[in-house]
């Protein structure tokens, strides 16, 4: 799949960034639309550009509240399915419409005061807990 090396990316970013799971229950402001300029310079970042392409731009960023990856995308269909392969990487995903952000707990916890959006989770690959996960057989390679 050509997204591959950009949901490495996310994971990378969530591996420098300490990404791990929570709930989430605070009040946000209606979610934010626009470029990935206007929704970077609402957060006052600066976009390091990693991806410009039609269907998908995607940049790192570091504000105050830490860094993070910001993205946008062509379609609907293009955001829901990079976030559903990302999500297997674990993380923290700041959901709008035809954008997401992608960083720690702490960090997308303040970008939604901002942006507003929906906060998803990714898988929790910590370890800690020692149980087996149902569903998780195919990691196994039987």
């Amino acid at each position: 799949m050509r997204l591959t090396g950009l949901l490495l990316g996310a994971a990378a970013v969530c591996a420098l960034a300490g990404c791990s799971s929570g709930g989430h229950t605070e009040t946000a402001p209606p979610t934010a639309t626009g470029s990935l300029e206007s929704l970077a310079a609402e957060v006052k970042c600066k976009p390091n550009m990693q991806t410009d392409a039609d269907e998908i731009r995607q940049a790192l960023c570091r504000n105050g509240d830490g860094k993070f990856i910001l993205a946008t995308f062509a379609t609907d269909r293009g955001q829901r399915e990079w976030i559903n392969d990302a999500k297997d990487y674990g993380g923290h995903y700041l959901v709008g419409r035809k954008w997401v952000a992608v960083g720690d707990d702490e960090v997308v916890k303040a970008l939604r005061g901002t942006l507003g959006g929906e906060v998803e989770i990714g898988a929790d690959h910590s370890g800690h807990g020692g149980g087996h996960t149902d569903g998780d057989s195919h990691a196994h390679g039987g």
